[in-house]
């Protein structure tokens, strides 16, 4: 039994993609062992989104070579999609690239045994994701998270943002049949998975190529995708899935959100009223030379709708420092808009120069010595603003989703989500793990971790 160890890089679409792929490697008779540990094959699932995630990912394959000379390097994913496969790395034996990543079992074996019979060279598998492909079909039954699995809806991206080289690395939008998620749901229902979290390269996305193979489409696909409402009718298919609790959606594009898609979102009492809404910059001239189709005002009018649909709603976002040609009032102009918002959470991000992109080669880039500059005032925003967020919870009922005990001062809790994604714990003994409870917050135990309450004996479970 050959022993696999696998790393993932990146998005929660590699998350899901990694579980799959050693779903089907144990199916296939590998033994799967850690990345620390010696083992026959490694297999990191690359990262390509910025300069810095492709040196991780190179940096990981080395690691692996560097730990077992003799094993098979396999590199997956999009920094092997994106690279010139005929200047391979040389510690790389075996790249696939996306859209690929289920043959992954044959490949390795096909490999395996020309290695076995005196072949020795490299071996790349990469497809042409510049024009249009199928959706690839992959399943997952189980995860190594049970509280939580993350549920693939779709692939690729349309809208090429200036600074974004994904929708080279995973080619045009691709939706997967809602009866085929459906049934991956239940499936993880069925082996106790409590939570799932819909998630896609662009799942604002979700369905607008099957708009363009309706009869007689014409004009915005993703429009048309929207009004036909095609995330929100598998959202609700989602929603009867019996032993499903929670629905956690992942980044959504500003434009999907209408008073209609809020109102029919709030029926769904699974739904859980967290939103990452990318905004990427608060300044419009910004915007405009990232490409991302929409205002900041525009911006603004989404988040409210959002929070009079839902009770307090946690927003979060991703924001870009230095970003070229930002000048200083372009920054300000972004500060300001972001202490307007208000976030729970802001993931901050100095701009990484992504050859290949529009903007690599655009005028006025920010020197690197300013792009930190930038980028640690709005991350002392981000931390005031997410403890400004987590204070109105002290005195309000919650639910949380246990998941694994803590000693904190030699004190025992149990430790896990709110719907809103804020940490919480509650002192106890008893195994809570994969459990729902309902409680109430009296404080904090740690400055990011809220502190509920409930007596033992009445401890409500919202799932069995």
């Amino acid at each position: 039994m050959k022993r696999v160890a696998l790393h993932n890089l990146g998005c929660k679409v590699n998350a899901y993609e990694l579980d799959v792929m050693r779903q089907m490697l144990q199916e296939n008779g590998y033994q799967i062992v850690t990345f620390d540990e010696a083992a026959d094959i490694y297999i990191v699932n690359t990262c390509t989104v910025t300069n810095i995630a492709d040196r991780k990912s190179r940096q990981m394959l080395h690691r692996a070579k560097k730990c077992s000379p003799e094993a098979v390097v396999v590199a997956v994913g999009c920094y092997v999609q994106t690279g010139d496969t005929a200047q391979m790395d040389a510690c790389i034996d075996l790249a696939i690239g996306n859209n690929r990543k289920k043959e992954l079992p044959a490949l390795l074996e096909a490999f395996l045994k020309e290695r076995e019979a005196g072949s020795v060279g490299a071996q790349a598998f990469v497809g042409d994701l510049s024009r249009p492909v199928p959706y690839e079909a992959m399943m997952l039954t189980e995860t190594s998270e049970r509280t939580r699995a993350f549920i693939k809806i779709q692939d690729g991206c349309n809208a090429f943002c200036s600074y974004c080289i994904i929708p080279y690395a995973r080619g045009r939008v691709r939706s997967r049949k809602a009866e085929d998620i459906c049934r991956e749901a239940a499936a993880l229902a069925r082996a106790g998975c409590r939570e799932i979290v819909v998630t896609g390269i662009h799942i604002s996305s979700y369905g607008m190529d099957f708009a363009k193979a309706e009869d007689g489409f014409v004009g915005d696909a993703r429009q048309a995708a929207h009004e036909r409402g095609y995330l929100l009718r598998l959202l609700e298919e989602l929603h009867k899935i019996e032993g499903i609790q929670r629905i956690r959606l992942g980044s959504l594009e500003p434009r999907i959100i209408t008073q209609t898609f809020a109102d029919r979102l709030r029926m769904l009492s699974k739904v859980c009223p967290h939103f990452h809404l990318s905004l990427q910059s608060g300044c419009d001239a910004t915007l405009k030379r990232m490409n991302r189709h929409y205002l900041a005002g525009e911006y603004y009018e989404k988040v409210n709708i959002l929070r009079n649909a839902f009770d307090n709603p946690a927003i979060t976002t991703d924001v870009i420092a230095g970003f070229p040609g930002e000048t200083a009032d372009e920054f300000a102009q972004t500060e300001a808009f972001l202490e307007r918002v208000g976030f729970y959470e802001m993931h901050v991000f100095p701009y990484s120069r992504r050859q290949g992109t529009a903007a690599a080669v655009m005028p006025g880039q920010v020197a690197d010595a300013e792009k930190s500059r930038r980028s640690h005032i709005l991350l002392a925003l981000a931390k005031r603003q997410s403890r400004a967020y987590r204070e109105t919870f002290p005195g309000k009922d919650v639910t949380v989703l246990f998941e694994e005990p803590v000693t904190v001062n030699g004190v025992r809790y149990m430790t896990g989500y709110t719907g809103e994604y804020v940490k919480a714990a509650l002192r106890t003994d008893r195994d809570l793990a994969n459990r729902i409870v309902r409680g109430s917050v009296s404080g904090f135990l740690q400055d990011d971790m809220l502190l509920i309450e409930t007596a033992p004996e009445s401890l409500k479970f919202e799932n069995k």
